[in-house]
């Protein structure tokens, strides 16, 4: 291997050169788990590394590939086509040929590479020519093929937490022989401005350190750090898992009655650039499948806050949005009618066309009437309390369903104290 040039980026001069060195991921390196446990047997498989930029995918294959004294053929799914992949094939065959060394065929961002492009690999990882390992930052459920997917084992890799990212940082000081001291709180928002990726951790350090140098600071503080360093957005794939992981924090949130964590999801997708009339129309939904009739002002004021947003634009129609998302959060929660809805598509689907009752039936014409349309029909308005008592509405083939149950909670515990008054008032044989 030849020696790293010392003007390389600092990412690449701290590349992990044994297992042993890797920062992180303990879960799969340590001594007894999996990977390590398949290093020690000498037994590579096919496996999928699936986790967010910056956690060691790339390194970790590079160095089983080293550890298994495999030959390494590397592939990234942006970039290659169907020739490559032919020549990588082609090459791994000669490796096993000519030389019988052992292949480990790595894709990069393998979610790229489409279902025939995946499935060329099918054949080689069964025939055992190469052991095929892909990296992801997609959920591999969605992203790579169920044929491919059933022959690899997945490990989730997962973002550097402090302590890693602290160990990471005094190896990259003693590298560039840094000799600024830092507080503790500059440290710390070092990290935080990393958001748990080595790769951008490092490129921070380096940056730092580079300040360091051109304006001799000898101590680092936090506005040191703000001064000279740019923080990144959150990580956030307005198409991908983490998009659907942030909706679905803020939606558990509003449901759960949660007004702070449901605003600091709605904040993180903002930040993130998800489209706030996408954050709206979700709310709407919310305001609909969870609070309902026990509070229906939240569907009108989602809606108005929608509106002024479309009429305000960024950032100023924002704050419509959040004020929606806290009374989301503070209203009196209910699926009834959700519950209701849902069971009544089933039994309509179920139903079949019974007939329209002809006393519910519509009689404009002489005709319509003469054939009985509309005979029998009670009008409830000139019935005590305007409520026909006893009177049914469904096919009269179809006993009466119950979908609607309505919660004790907010305006529902009186639509309740209602209709259980009013079932009260049914004639004995009608009950």
């Amino acid at each position: 291997m030849a020696p790293i040039s010392s003007s390389a980026p600092l990412a690449e001069r701290l590349r992990p050169q044994t297992i042993a060195d890797v920062v992180g991921q303990r879960h799969l390196l340590a001594d007894g788990k999996p990977l390590a446990n398949a290093i020690a047997a000498n037994v590579p498989h096919s496996m999928i590394f699936w986790g967010p930029p910056g956690v060691g995918k790339t390194t970790i294959a590079r160095l089983l590939a080293k550890a298994f004294d495999c030959e390494m053929i590397g592939l990234s799914a942006v970039l290659a086509g169907v020739k490559d992949i032919r020549d990588a094939i082609e090459r791994a065959q000669a490796m096993r040929d000519q030389f019988a060394r052992r292949t480990i065929m790595f894709v990069d961002e393998v979610h790229r590479f489409n279902k025939a492009q995946q499935d060329a690999f099918l054949p080689h990882v069964e025939s055992g020519l190469f052991t095929f390992i892909g990296a992801t930052t997609e959920n591999p459920s969605f992203e790579v093929n169920s044929a491919l997917l059933s022959r690899a084992q997945v490990y989730v890799l997962e973002a550097l937490d402090a302590d890693a990212l602290r160990a990471m940082f005094a190896k990259a000081r003693t590298m560039l022989g840094a000799t600024y001291e830092i507080d503790t709180d500059a440290e710390q928002l070092l990290i935080d401005y990393a958001d748990g990726d080595g790769r951008r951790f490092l490129n921070l350090i380096e940056q730092l350190d580079a300040a360091t140098h051109a304006r001799r600071i000898e101590r680092v503080d936090a506005n040191v750090v703000k001064a000279t360093l740019t923080r990144a957005r959150a990580r956030f794939d307005k198409g991908g898992e983490q998009f659907y992981d942030l909706i679905s924090a803020l939606h558990k949130s509003v449901r759960g009655s949660d007004p702070d964590a449901a605003l600091y999801w709605f904040c993180r997708m903002l930040e993130g650039g998800a489209d706030p009339l996408y954050v709206g129309r979700r709310m709407i939904r919310m305001a609909s499948e969870d609070i309902g009739l026990a509070d229906p002002r939240a569907l009108e004021i989602t809606l108005n806050a929608v509106a002024a947003f479309e009429r305000l634009g960024s950032p100023e129609g924002e704050l419509a949005l959040a004020e929606a998302c806290v009374f989301l959060a503070v209203a009196a929660k209910s699926n009834a009618v959700y519950r209701a809805y849902k069971e009544a598509r089933n039994a309509a689907a179920e139903s079949g066309t019974r007939p329209v009752p002809l006393r519910l039936r519509n009689a404009p014409t002489k005709l319509m009437k003469d054939i009985g349309y509309g005979t029998g029909y009670r009008y409830a308005h000139d019935e005590e309390g305007g409520f026909a008592a006893g009177e049914t509405y469904f096919p009269d083939d179809m006993k009466p369903l119950n979908f609607y149950r309505p919660t004790d909670r907010g305006l529902e515990e009186k639509i309740g104290q209602k209709l259980n008054a009013l079932k009260a008032r049914l004639t004995p044989q009608k009950l």
